[in-house]
């Protein structure tokens, strides 16, 4: 009865399982978790920024680290501050609400400086990396530009990691004092 190579022989009136010499199947001890694949999610777009901008590709570079920060500010959906909870869904309804909900002092400077800079380059005739660019207007994005681009994305992306995290340890300290 082993013309089908099964996992089990027949030995009329047994059953019996036989030796499998065969390819194993992995099974992960367990999944990853939020954290792990959020970690390799943004090592993969910075590593694809940089590539990009290795590559000569400033515009796709830029897209791709925006893209970024839209997915990293997504963390705060939900959120519970000392002053309401972070309703928005979207990028620019986030931001605006980390702002309304008593951001103040260097967060509120940095949340400013993200969405000019996001605007900006939202714009058609700005850095079109989101909208498209006006073609009769439109700016292209050189290489010294991008970096720039990228540069300060990544700075604003480490500050937003920061203030997510003290957010986290806030909410979890009022918590526990109810």
């Amino acid at each position: 009865m082993t013309k089908y190579n099964g996992g089990y022989i027949v030995q009329p009136p047994h059953l019996v399982a036989r030796e499998f010499v065969g390819p194993t199947i992995p099974v992960p001890l367990s999944p990853p978790s939020f954290a792990e694949r959020s970690k390799r999610v943004i090592e993969q777009s910075l590593f694809r920024s940089d590539q990009l901008l290795a590559e000569g590709r400033p515009r796709e570079a830029v897209q791709e680290i925006v893209w970024l920060l839209e997915t990293v500010a997504t963390a705060f959906n939900g959120m519970d501050t000392q002053s309401g909870k972070i309703e928005g869904k979207y990028f620019n309804q986030i931001i605006r609400d980390l702002r309304s909900k008593g951001a103040g002092g260097t967060l509120e400077r940095v949340l400013d400086w993200i969405t000019t800079m996001h605007g900006y380059l939202s714009s058609p005739t700005g850095g079109g990396v989101r909208h498209g660019t006006d073609l009769d207007r439109g700016v292209e994005l050189d290489s010294a530009e991008a970096r720039l681009f990228c540069n300060l994305t990544r700075s604003y992306i480490s500050f937003l990691f920061v203030e997510y995290e003290s957010l986290v340890r806030n909410s979890q300290a009022i918590k526990q004092t109810e």
